[in-house]
């Protein structure tokens, strides 16, 4: 009788540590399971992520005004470069303060309407800084002379829209009927080698404007 009790017994203590060990490994197989699939979760997020910075970083690069004088441009307003981009070239350019002594040219040369009316071009712009370049007596001559005017002016539009990678190595034909030349890479350019794009990849809604700080001369 003793006996039988005690292999019972016995019977039943087995079947209790058996159930607890299978308990303890089903548990840690959960937590395994769980710790595994959260990893995997936290990695395919930060892939996500990842993936969507990247995308981010290539939509917006590369097709944005450049160079130390876009910190002149307003940063609201139609003399933005948001509200330039509404606005043909030459009424685009009445409402940037940087480009009043051009826009007083080209109103005197009767360019107005020739330029906001032209389709993809692109306009190399000088700044208030460059016409001051040039000695005062000289520029009340061009500026009173509407053929020379015209001849200057025309010769800094390019009949086609020129994107910051075709002034590498460029030479291109002007509305004046000569060619300028470009040279340059990254966000540092030059025009005949001597006027250099101080803003860059400024758009218009008929053109690209490079704004540069010496006044172009045809060469004839």
């Amino acid at each position: 009788m003793n006996t039988r009790f005690r292999r019972t017994a016995l019977t039943v203590a087995a079947a209790a540590v058996l159930a607890l060990a299978l308990s303890a490994c089903s548990d840690n197989g959960k937590d395994s399971a769980s710790s595994d699939n959260a990893k995997s979760s936290s990695t395919a997020s930060d892939t996500a992520t990842d993936s969507a910075t990247t995308g981010s970083g290539d939509m917006t690069g590369g097709d944005q005004p450049f160079g130390p004088g876009c910190a002149t441009v307003p940063k609201n307003g139609a003399g933005s470069f948001d509200g330039m981009a509404k606005d043909p070239v030459a009424t685009a350019a009445s409402n940037n303060p940087a480009l009043s002594t051009l826009v007083t040219a080209v109103k005197k040369a009767g360019l107005v309407d020739t330029l906001n009316t032209a389709q993809n071009i692109t306009v190399f712009a000088p700044t208030n800084d460059a016409f001051a370049k040039i000695p005062k007596a000289t520029l009340d001559k061009v500026l009173a002379d509407k053929a020379q005017l015209t001849k200057i002016l025309t010769y800094h539009v390019v009949g086609q829209k020129l994107a910051p990678k075709d002034l590498e190595s460029g030479s291109y034909p002007t509305l004046e009927k000569s060619e300028l030349k470009t040279a340059g890479s990254g966000e540092s350019y030059k025009v005949n080698d001597a006027s250099k794009v101080v803003c860059g990849n400024v758009k218009t809604a008929n053109a690209n404007v490079y704004i540069v700080d010496t006044v172009l001369m045809p060469k004839s």
